[in-house]
């Protein structure tokens, strides 16, 4: 089987308000809407995020008023020391600060204003040197 494209979609309250937080800060662009949807796509994430409101019909029954909680919407950086201070010094609000795990995973993670809990991961060699695996969302950081 081949995959041509991958998307994680996920269901919100107000798409506007991740989409702008996606677009502002990650650097995602719109690729298609409409009512009530928006899929985003980035040019080095590999993935699009697809966002619906809650409630939309075109979504099953059983599904329609699920919000997308306990998701980690996670990308690889780079830079996460860098990516971090990007996002404090745009005004976005850290909500787990910077830190290193024993395995030699740096990460720190933010939340969109509908509750995504957006993680940036970067790999590290026990060392402390990158590993350089994939550069992912933050080639700007």
């Amino acid at each position: 089987m081949k995959i041509n494209r991958s998307a994680v979609s996920l269901n919100v309250e107000d798409v506007a308000a991740s989409a702008a937080f996606l677009s502002t800060h990650l650097g995602f662009r719109e690729e298609m809407s409409a009512d009530g949807f928006v899929s985003l796509g980035h040019p080095s994430a590999g993935m699009n995020v697809v966002l619906l409101r809650r409630g939309l019909e075109v979504l099953p029954e059983g599904l329609r008023e699920q919000h997308a909680a306990g998701l980690i919407l996670a990308f690889t950086v780079g830079d996460a020391a860098a990516t971090e201070a990007r996002l404090k010094a745009a005004g976005v609000a850290i909500t787990m600060p910077l830190l290193d795990e024993p395995w030699g995973e740096r990460l720190f993670q933010v939340t969109d204003p509908n509750g995504i809990v957006v993680q940036f991961v970067q790999w590290l060699t026990p060392e402390g040197a990158e590993q350089g695996i994939g550069e992912g969302v933050g080639a700007q950081a």
